[in-house]
């Protein structure tokens, strides 16, 4: 076999045997250095590791970290879901609306599935099961909606697509990302509603513990969490910052709604996110710093080229390549984080993309909703595993409701890809080259 073979072989075994996702790609990376290569080519490993977390725009990733933290401990989310039931009212499946629209609007400012999924449990669960609706139910609705957050602005998987994808604009792709990630919000909602009426959840009844809310008290309470993403993504199309900046302009709003407006936040508070956030990066960077040798090796070796050529060859049919591609961004999706799909995926994807002349934001855009997906598709549904940990329930109770969603978002992916207009409308609108 040749060396890029028993590299890939490498990458699987270690994967198989559970060692993480980083030290699988260093190791099998070092393994087709030093068969494919030369041993003393392993004297490269610190320079490829530096040069893979050395890029300006990466800044922007744990700074969006930690802005979720902060509006998560800030009681963003409680205003937010008092304001969405104050607009719906009580109704069948109202609940389960406001779940929805809360996770869209927090998936605005965090960026991040996991850490949307886990600030809209905390309040909706307990709301949820007092109104009837069962707890595997109201987990999956949870995690299927934040999964939204790795297509709505700002997306820390979108960031990294535009580093990984030569000539790229991030701004495009923020752009591209919002009404997909709205569509698939609304799909994951026609199920939800058909459900609750169906099952008889939360009637439509005013009662002590389900009073009629003020809309405008709880808009006065929600508006500064209501500015954040229009706070981001306006000064991004006007020009006033970059989405780096953006992401320091994010943590610094967030920081002053706090401990000014809400006043839930205190130093010591923020003390704690601050080192929380370092530690979700560290995790994220290392993924990217220690994937920097795999994808030098398996540049060097070729690796990514025979198997781009190996895909292409499969078909000379466009569209019966893109879903095969589809199925298997897919798969890899409800196995590994959305950080390493893109760095194992991309060095391959990217020329079968050249080949067949796909957009590269609207290609971006699906990876993302494939992605999205994979987070609350067991079996490691990270999302998914966020949300029942707040149940307090089983995961595999939840995997019934989870292939309703997943058929759900699956015919807003469709949609997509049938019909590229609705990712890449808004970008030329504003006048991003798309």
């Amino acid at each position: 076999m040749t060396p890029d073979v028993w590299m890939i072989l490498a990458f699987a075994g270690l994967l198989i045997a559970g060692v993480p996702v980083a030290f699988s790609l260093a190791l099998s990376g070092a393994v087709g250095i030093v068969l494919g290569l030369s041993p003393d080519m392993l004297a490269t490993l610190g320079t490829n590791t530096y040069n893979s977390i050395a890029k300006y725009p990466l800044i922007a990733i744990p700074l969006f970290i930690l802005t979720g933290l902060i509006f998560e401990r800030s009681g963003v989310a409680l205003r937010l879901v008092r304001f969405a039931q104050a607009l719906i009212g009580p109704r069948h499946g109202g609940l389960a609306l406001v779940a929805v629209l809360v996770c869209m609007i927090m998936g605005g400012m965090s960026g991040s599935g996991p850490a949307d999924a886990a600030a809209v449990a905390m309040v909706m669960l307990p709301s949820m099961t007092k109104a009837g609706y069962p707890k595997p139910f109201s987990a999956t609705l949870i995690a299927a909606s934040a999964s939204t957050a790795i297509l709505i602005p700002p997306s820390v998987a979108l960031i990294l697509y535009s580093i990984v994808v030569p000539g790229v604009d991030l701004r495009a792709l923020f752009a591209a990302g919002l009404f997909p990630g709205i569509l698939a919000g609304l799909a994951l909602l026609v199920p939800a509603l058909i459900f609750a009426k169906r099952n008889g959840w939360e009637g439509g009844t005013l009662t002590a513990d389900n009073p009629r809310l003020s809309v405008r008290a709880t808009f006065k309470e929600a508006l500064p969490a209501l500015f954040a993403p229009i706070l981001i993504l306006g000064g991004l199309r006007s020009g006033l910052f970059t989405p780096t900046e953006a992401a320091v302009v994010a943590v610094a709003y967030g920081t002053l709604v706090g401990l000014f407006l809400t006043r839930e936040l205190s130093l010591r508070d923020l003390w704690e996110l601050l080192g929380e956030a370092a530690i979700i990066s560290g995790v994220v960077m290392l993924i990217i710093a220690l994937a920097g040798i795999f994808a030098w090796a398996g540049t060097m070796l070729g690796t990514f080229r025979h198997l781009a050529e190996w895909i292409i060859g499969l078909t000379d049919n466009g569209v019966l390549l893109l879903i095969l591609v589809m199925l298997a961004v897919l798969v890899a999706g409800m196995l590994l984080d959305a950080i390493s799909i893109y760095l194992i995926m991309m060095p391959i994807l990217i020329p079968v993309m050249q080949h067949f002349e796909w957009n590269p934001v609207w290609f971006g855009i699906l990876l993302a909703m494939n992605i999205a997906i994979g987070q609350f598709t067991p079996p490691v549904a990270v999302n998914l595993m966020v949300t029942t940990e707040v149940a307090k329930i089983r995961l595999e109770h939840t995997i019934g409701w989870a292939l309703v969603f997943v058929v759900a978002m699956g015919c807003a992916l469709a949609l997509v890809a049938i019909f590229p207009e609705i990712a890449l409308w808004l970008p030329r609108l504003l006048g991003y080259n798309v």
